[in-house]
């Protein structure tokens, strides 16, 4: 009985029909990007400082100008390490009375600024930007800074929890209807956050809008994935990682465009509510109708493929079958995963590479929009080197194998988050240059990760494996908005020092792992166990479809 890869190869591996259908989901996996990193924008924190209608009503009597109401009353002006004392701290001065001048005005209180007492700002923060954040609404800086982080840690716990469930809707109910339902939910929770009346309720939203995005794009990205022929299975899965990349470029635009928040986020979360029309224009994956016996529908939908792609539906289509594995079926188990001491030792090397790759590759971005002097254009170039990652991977990974690139890839991360430790912030240009590099590095290892991480398992518990091992990035992705901006008011490069010893760390254990490159895919656990760095032929080819906890990867 001819299987769908059989049937494909007759109608159509990656035709006309697939093609539109591809490019059809690639929106999905643009609309993860403002919600994955969307952070950059949304809570972007200007510089700022305390409000004090005193100060107000003296700088209006004396017509001071912007620049000499900050001299004249904001303690630590223009010193590059008292950034609390300027932001957060004011002179506990009554600015009201009779006695201030208009030129020096604290000169007539005490020969040194310095020996004044200082107190918290009493009266909330003046923002100097022309648009709004989270943090400009909700005064989320100095003691509530951490909220910020918090924000950003709803999204990945979101991801995580999404993740334990979004997978068991997809096998139960079907790859369309769960993509049409999250998609229905994102869209819902994205507007709720962005008219959101307290910090409190945009938090539960963008906790709620974490846990069905991932569904939304896993959903997506399985059904093309499903839909297409085996000799097209994974560069169409690298092409709809770069979709989300694209979705990174044009965040950029259109937060420059739109620098008020609640809008921005209306921008993004309003256009999601077109996804329900892919009932009418996606069709459901027809191997999983066919694992449902749901076989009429998974041949009309095979003959529709046909069609679209100008090809007579084979004879034999309507004995149509799911292909099965002859071997005894066993069930997985999380002990497998540490059975022997090989796969002990590569589930331990890919949970620490997952979690390195999650903190770096959101660590980068988080700190470029800290520190940047253009917010919009350092995001987008950093962006743009996504780009030639995904191709860098499709033309080597056949040619120089898995382990010595992704190795390479993680060490030139890390390296360039070190080597930006010593390029002045006065050389702009070096420094996004370097960033960039490092960028480029890790989307480099996010994206082949997915891959090594499924080819060291056997195959009833591949699918465990991934799950189990890239749950990490998740839990990293938690943990790294608190590492990044608390680590900042430390020392603002000191979450580099973290960052390059996690790439370069991940580097070395990734050359602990086998090569797989030529190699067959294992099937027991013993054969999992035995795999050695030497390629042998490959006795089959398996393609796997499998549900990551990764962004990017994922």
């Amino acid at each position: 009985m001819p299987t769908v890869d059989d049937v494909l190869e007759q109608v159509g591996e990656f035709g006309w029909y697939q093609k539109r259908v591809f490019l059809t989901l690639c929106l999905t996996s643009a609309a993860l990007a403002p919600i994955y990193l969307g952070i950059v924008f949304l809570g972007f924190s200007p510089p700022h400082h305390c409000r004090s209608p005193g100060v107000s009503e003296l700088s209006q009597r004396c017509g001071w100008s912007p620049a000499e109401e900050l001299n004249y009353t904001v303690p630590g002006l223009g010193a590059a390490d008292e950034a609390f004392l300027r932001q957060c701290m004011q002179y506990e001065v009554d600015w009201n009375q009779s006695t201030l001048g208009c030129v020096d005005p604290l000169a007539s209180l005490a020969a040194n600024r310095s020996h004044l007492p200082l107190v918290p700002c009493q009266h909330g923060w003046v923002y100097d930007t022309p648009g709004s954040s989270i943090v400009t609404e909700f005064d989320l800086v100095c003691a509530d800074a951490w909220k910020v982080d918090l924000f950003q840690s709803c999204v990945n716990l979101g991801f995580f929890l999404g993740s334990l469930g979004i997978g068991y809707i997809a096998d139960r109910f079907g790859r369309k209807l769960c993509l049409l339902v999250t998609s229905l939910v994102m869209a819902l929770s994205g507007v709720l956050t962005a008219v959101s009346p307290d910090y409190t309720s945009m938090l539960l939203f963008r906790l709620l809008q974490g846990m069905v995005s991932k569904g939304t794009w896993m959903s997506g990205y399985t059904l093309i994935t499903e839909c297409v022929g085996s000799g097209y299975r994974r560069t169409v899965a690298i092409l709809y990682q770069v979709a989300f990349t694209v979705g990174l470029l044009g965040l950029s635009w259109l937060a420059y465009a739109i620098p008020h928040w609640r809008w921005l986020q209306l921008a993004v979360s309003l256009p999601t509510f077109f996804f329900l029309l892919y009932y009418w224009c996606v069709p459901e994956s027809p191997r999983w109708l066919l694992s449902q016996k749901r076989n009429t529908q998974a041949i009309k939908i095979m003959s529709h493929i046909a069609r679209k792609n100008g090809k007579s539906p084979p004879a034999d289509l309507q004995i149509l079958s799911l292909e099965e594995d002859g071997t005894d079926k066993q069930s997985p188990s999380f002990i497998d995963l540490f059975r022997t001491p090989n796969l002990r030792k590569h589930t331990c090397i890919l949970m620490y590479i997952w979690f390195s790759c999650a903190v770096v590759y959101q660590g980068l971005v988080m700190h470029m929009g800290a520190t940047s002097r253009n917010i919009y254009l350092d995001f987008f170039f950093s962006a743009l080197v996504e780009l030639p990652a995904a191709f860098i991977i499709l033309v080597t990974i056949d040619r120089a194998g898995r382990i010595y690139p992704l190795a390479l890839s993680s060490l030139v991360a890390g390296a360039a988050c070190l080597v930006m430790l010593f390029i002045s912030q006065d050389q702009r240009w070096l420094n996004i240059a370097v960033a960039c590099l490092g960028r480029m590095g890790i989307t480099i290892v996010l994206q082949m990760i997915c891959l090594v991480n499924a080819e060291l398992y056997p195959t009833f518990i591949r699918s465990l494996g991934v799950m189990v091992c890239s749950a990490l990035c998740d839990v990293g992705g938690i943990f790294t908005p608190f590492m990044v901006f608390r680590l900042m008011e430390i020392w603002q490069a000191l979450p580099l020092v973290l960052f390059g010893v996690l790439g370069l760390s991940a580097g070395g254990v990734t050359l602990l792992l086998p090569e797989t490159k030529g190699v067959a895919l294992p099937e027991t656990i013993q054969d999992a166990e035995n795999l050695q760095r030497k390629a042998k032929p490959k006795e089959n080819t398996v393609y796997l479809q499998v549900q990551t906890s990764d962004l990017k990867g994922t």
